[in-house]
């Protein structure tokens, strides 16, 4: 056999071992589920419960990896940046995907829809406004006249974008003067809201929810249509006559470029793995209201939230400093 046949005859082996799915090549390797939060966070608490049922759905391990920092925006480039081979996905919110873009937009390195392939949404948190131990305020109304009897005096917390907008949203239509102080995650926010260092936050109920049941936390309102089947107690901002556009979801997302047989894949593995009612009774029970999408349908509930966000802080004349 003369070199040249030995060539062509190698070219084409590794044409056909370039061709072979990418499922097949990365079945039995690990999954990367970055999020840009601090573990023991409320998003991280839910993640963690997709994250176990999607590995026994797909046969593979799924790690979810904290990167938290710069609003979500390591995170997010971490992703855009990485291999489109279905071995990184990142848990996208409306903080990273929606609200760092438009509040940051000349800061932040990617762009939310170029740079990423939607996989599929996963569903809406509940999110609820919860004061510290030594505030004495009982409800909303009650906050509103401790805060203003105390100008410039009181601080809140936030850990990322979306509950900032929240809390600006509220200070403003009720005139408060508060102080801003930002974290990196809910939980040390939450664990200076315990030791009264900070008055006020907005987050997850899936972080906060525990405390509020111990009395370490109250609730003054959630940020929801109804009330929470697990909060029934807490009253809507609706009720409560608060005026808040924010509604905070998740999606999952892959590396733009990533091959559709693999998103695919995740996409179903994901349906199966929420399908089932203890998993859904343990997501409802944190606050999150599962709902797997297309990855057609996330795409449009991403752009759709996008504009409606971005309309908001534009009409508020919002800026972030």
């Amino acid at each position: 056999m003369n070199r040249r046949l030995v060539l062509q005859l190698l070219t084409v082996a590794g044409a056909g071992f370039c061709a072979v799915p990418v499922l097949a090549q990365t079945a039995n390797r690990p999954i990367r589920l970055i999020l840009g939060f601090t573990a023991g966070g409320g998003s991280d608490i839910v993640l963690r419960v997709i994250a176990q049922s999607l590995s026994q759905q797909l046969g593979q391990p799924v790690v979810v990896d904290n990167k938290p920092g710069g609003d979500g925006i390591i995170a997010a480039d971490l992703t855009a940046k990485s291999a489109p081979d279905g071995l990184t996905l990142y848990f996208g919110s409306g903080n990273s995907m929606i609200a760092t873009p438009v509040l940051r937009k000349t800061t932040v390195p990617y762009d939310p829809f170029k740079d990423f392939t939607p996989v599929a949404s996963l569903g809406r948190f509940t999110m609820v406004m919860v004061t510290a131990p030594g505030v004495p305020a009982r409800t909303v109304a009650e906050f509103v006249e401790y805060v203003r009897a105390r100008p410039g005096k009181l601080n809140y917390a936030s850990s990322h974008s979306t509950a900032r907008l929240a809390a600006i949203q509220f200070l403003r239509q009720y005139k408060l003067d508060m102080e801003h102080v930002p974290y990196k995650g809910d939980a040390p926010a939450m664990t200076d809201l315990m030791g009264d260092r900070v008055h006020m936050m907005f987050g997850t109920a899936a972080g906060v929810r525990g405390f509020v049941q111990d009395g370490k936390f109250r609730a003054l309102m959630s940020l929801r249509d109804s009330r929470s089947p697990t909060m029934p107690g807490v009253v809507t901002s609706k009720e409560a006559g608060a005026q808040i556009s924010v509604s905070p979801w998740a999606g999952l997302y892959g590396p733009a470029g990533m091959p559709t047989a693999e998103v695919d894949r995740i996409n179903q593995a994901l349906r199966a793995a929420v399908a089932g009612a203890e998993i859904r009774d343990r997501l409802e029970q944190l606050g999150f209201e599962p709902v797997i999408s297309t990855p057609a349908e996330l795409g449009s509930i991403h752009r759709s939230e996008y504009e409606v966000f971005r309309k908001a802080v534009q009409e508020d004349g919002i800026k972030f400093d």
